[in-house]
C-alpha cells in the first residue's frame, strides 16, 4: 500500500472516507479483496509470498492498513512480514491505542512500515522509521505513501487537494475517488524526493497511478462508513498496463 488519504470524523455524514492505492511488483501473487475464511475473519486482500493482507477490515468496521517505509539503507529484518500486522489487530482484543503503542515497542522486528489502525475509539498511527512512534489521530484529512504520515511528496499533495474537493460533497462517490486514485501524473525532477533509489525510479514512483512492466499499482480500494453505520468498499485490481482486471464491491452494516 503506498498512497493513502483518510478522512477521519471530518465529512458530516461519513465519519471514514479512505482511498489508497497499493503498490507492488507484479510478479508478486495475491488474491483480490474478499472474506477470509480461515484465521481472522477479515475482509482484505491477500499477499500469496508472505501470507499477509495490506488493508482490512472486519464486520465490526475495525480497519487497519500498512504501507512501507521507502529506504534502500534501512536493515530488512528477516521475520514476520509486516502485512501480518493486519490480521494482528484485526485479531486482538487490544483496542487502536493499545495496539499501535504495542507495535512501536516491537517495530525493529519488522521491515520499514507505516501502520494505520482504526476502531470505534479512534484512529492510531505508527511509523517505525527514524524512530519508532506511536499516536492517536484528531479528527482531520490525513495523506500517507512511503515516508511518515502528511510528508508532502508531490503526488500526496496533489492528490490529497483532489480528495479535499471529493468530501465537499454531501455523499462521495467512489467512481469519482478511483478517478482520483488512477493519475497517472509523473512530478517535475526538480519537485522529486530523493530517497536513495535513483533519478529514474523517483519519476516513476512519483504519480499515484504507477504503470510499468515490472512494477505498479496492483490495486485500488475505496472505503465508506456513512453516519447510519453502512460500509461500501470497492477494489480494482489492475493489469500491468494499468487496465482493470478484478472488481470487487461489497457493502454490510456494522
Amino acid at each position: 500500500m503506498c498512497l493513502v488519504l483518510i478522512a477521519y470524523r471530518a465529512h458530516r455524514r461519513y465519519p471514514l472516507v479512505l482511498a489508497a492505492n497499493r503498490d507492488e511488483f507484479h510478479a508478486r501473487r495475491a488474491q483480490s479483496l474478499h472474506w477470509w475464511t480461515e484465521g481472522v475473519r477479515m475482509l482484505a486482500g491477500r499477499d500469496l509470498q508472505a501470507g499477509g493482507g495490506w488493508l482490512g477490515l472486519d464486520a465490526s468496521g475495525r480497519i487497519a492498513l500498512v504501507t512501507n517505509y521507502r529506504d534502500p539503507s534501512l536493515p530488512r529484518p528477516e521475520g514476520t512480514s509486516r502485512g501480518t500486522l493486519i490480521g494482528e489487530f484485526l485479531g486482538d482484543r487490544l483496542d487502536a491505542a493499545e495496539f499501535v503503542r504495542a507495535t512501536a515497542s516491537r517495530a525493529g522486528q519488522f521491515s520499514g512500515f507505516n501502520l494505520l489502525a482504526m476502531d470505534r475509539g479512534g484512529l492510531g498511527y505508527v511509523t517505525s522509521h527514524p524512530q519508532p512512534e506511536a499516536r492517536m489521530l484528531l479528527p482531520g484529512v490525513y495523506g500517507l505513501s512511503n515516508r511518515q504520515l502528511d510528508t508532502p511528496w508531490p503526488k500526496l499533495l496533489r492528490t490529497r487537494e483532489r480528495f479535499e474537493r471529493e468530501l465537499a460533497s454531501d455523499h462521495p462517490q467512489p467512481e469519482a475517488l478511483m478517478r482520483m486514485l488512477s493519475d497517472r501524473t509523473m512530478a517535475a525532477d526538480d519537485a522529486l524526493p530523493d530517497t536513495g533509489i535513483g533519478l529514474e525510479w523517483e519519476r516513476l514512483l512519483s504519480s499515484a497511478f504507477i504503470v510499468s512492466d515490472g512494477y505498479g499499482t496492483r490495486c485500488s480500494t475505496v472505503v465508506l462508513i456513512d453516519s447510519g453505520g453502512h460500509v461500501t468498499v470497492e477494489e480494482r485490481s489492475h493489469a500491468p498496463d494499468g487496465g482493470v482486471s478484478i472488481r470487487v464491491r461489497m457493502a454490510f452494516q456494522i
